[in-house]
């Protein structure tokens, strides 16, 4: 069965796009797209680092491009997965009335992870920490869906 997944984080430059990249790499069967709670950079590539640091891991991200959340987005997936608590509220503030989309952390399901968020490598410079990070919750995801 295929699902719809969208991953979102703030700029979708580099958590959302590379767990985008991860998931379509592990699970090609599913539908998937990555947006940003912010439209500062809605046209542009992921950021330069994430995507060398993907790249070293067999993980393609050059022919995504950044976009916006919005409230239609609601509609088109069956999952929205945001990367931090601060992603999760944007995200909620948009739900229209009477939608039931569930809205979830993606490190939810990478529990042994310990971790409760994914950390902005933005902001951070650990790009290998945060793919890390990913690659588990992927793992993760790939394994409830496809159950």
């Amino acid at each position: 069965m295929s699902h719809r997944i969208l991953f979102v984080c703030l700029g979708n430059i580099c958590r959302s796009p590379a767990a985008e990249g991860v998931f379509r790499a592990r699970a090609p069967h599913h539908v998937t797209d990555s947006a940003g709670t912010m439209g500062w950079h809605a046209g542009n590539p992921p950021y330069g680092p994430m995507q060398a640091a993907a790249k070293v891991r067999g993980i393609y991200l050059g022919d995504l491009r950044a976009r916006q959340f919005t409230a239609a987005d609601f509609d088109r997936f069956d999952l929205i997965l945001g990367m931090d608590a601060n992603n999760i509220a944007d995200i909620e503030d948009l739900r229209p009335a009477g939608s039931d989309t569930p809205v979830r952390l993606l490190t939810d399901f990478a529990p042994e992870a310990g971790a409760d968020h994914v950390p902005d490598p933005y902001y951070t410079r650990d790009f290998d920490g945060a793919l890390d990070l990913i690659e588990a919750a992927v793992e993760g995801l790939a394994a409830h869906l496809d159950s």
